[in-house]
């Protein structure tokens, strides 16, 4: 083949392409346009905006810590600028009323050393630990086996609605009418008022196991009473523990009510014997004790419940 062949198959003939002679090349594909407001391709999504408030988030500890101090400090400034340091006729609230923190902070040692504080808060530690313990000795074996099974459930069914609805202030006057008013009455009201709050809560933790744990059980060969102390028990216990936890920490708000009746030893009797004779500081003090007593107790409690169920702690 001569060269002007050669040159007249290259200017007529198929393109090394596939083009044919004449027709023109497709245009370039473009890449598919994005969600409007959407940046170039490969270029990272915008994060969403985080609000001040989600539902559930996680917060570190110290932010907690943080937002916890800002309504006590809240509080602690409406109280001085209710009550200020100057003289009484100033003031919004007279000092017999209701004294300045700073008042009440210069009365503790008057309270320490001359009425016995720590005496009495030991006096009253060991009441509500004593009427807890005879509490839980009737409310954990009688809401396991009520959580349990279902007829002993049902007798006792309509003796603990009633305690539930019923006043615990009215337990006063019945346990001074058959204790009198001696140790024996406060820690008899304590027990009985202890019985009416934790027997539901235990009750619940108890019935609140998933019956396919007791099926697997008798699957396996468990016996009736293993099953109660292995299945419904095993499960139960970190929550029976809170039950525990949170009555513990009412018994500060019924020894109020069990010493104020008798004025003796005790912080209710420190309250009662302020509000009567004064000073009145010692009133607000001796509630500020009560309130970090308890929160004390309650971290302690708190610890030992997760050093028992480190397995169930979410975080």
């Amino acid at each position: 083949m001569t060269d002007a062949e050669l040159d007249a198959g290259g200017a007529g003939g198929p393109a090394a392409d596939g083009v044919p002679p004449g027709a023109e090349e497709p245009a370039a594909e473009e890449p598919a346009a994005g969600p409007p407001g959407a940046g170039p391709p490969g270029a990272e999504e915008p994060r969403p905006r985080r609000r001040w408030l989600e539902i559930r988030e996680s917060i570190p500890s110290w932010q907690a810590w943080l937002l916890g101090l800002l309504p006590i400090v809240a509080l602690l400034g409406l109280w001085w600028l209710v009550t200020g340091s100057g003289p009484a006729e100033e003031r919004v609230m007279s000092p017999t009323i209701l004294p300045s923190p700073l008042e009440v902070a210069q009365s503790l040692p008057s309270l320490w050393f001359e009425r016995a504080l720590t005496r009495n808060v030991a006096v009253s530690f060991l009441r509500v630990l004593y009427g807890f313990l005879v509490g839980v000795a009737v409310a954990f074996p009688l809401g396991v086996l009520m959580g349990s099974f279902t007829k002993v459930g049902a007798a006792f069914n309509p003796v603990a609605v009633f305690g539930a609805y019923l006043p615990i202030p009215a337990l006063v006057p019945l346990t001074l009418s058959l204790l009198g008013t001696g140790e024996k009455q406060k820690i008899g009201f304590l027990a009985l008022a202890f019985v009416i709050y934790l027997l539901p809560l235990v009750v619940a933790a108890v019935d609140a196991v998933d019956e396919v744990y007791l099926k697997t059980a008798y699957t396996l060969g468990a016996s009736r009473w293993q099953s109660v102390h292995h299945v419904l028990l095993g499960i139960a216990w970190r929550d029976i523990y809170q039950a525990l936890r949170l009555g513990f920490g009412i018994g500060w708000s019924y020894i109020l009510l069990a010493e104020m009746v008798d004025i003796g030893r005790g912080v209710g009797g420190l309250i009662l014997n302020s509000q009567r004779r004064g000073p009145r500081e010692h009133i607000y003090l001796v509630l500020l004790v009560i309130v970090a007593l308890a929160f004390v107790t309650d971290k302690v409690w708190a610890l030992v419940g997760r050093k028992l169920f480190h397995y169930r702690e979410a975080r």
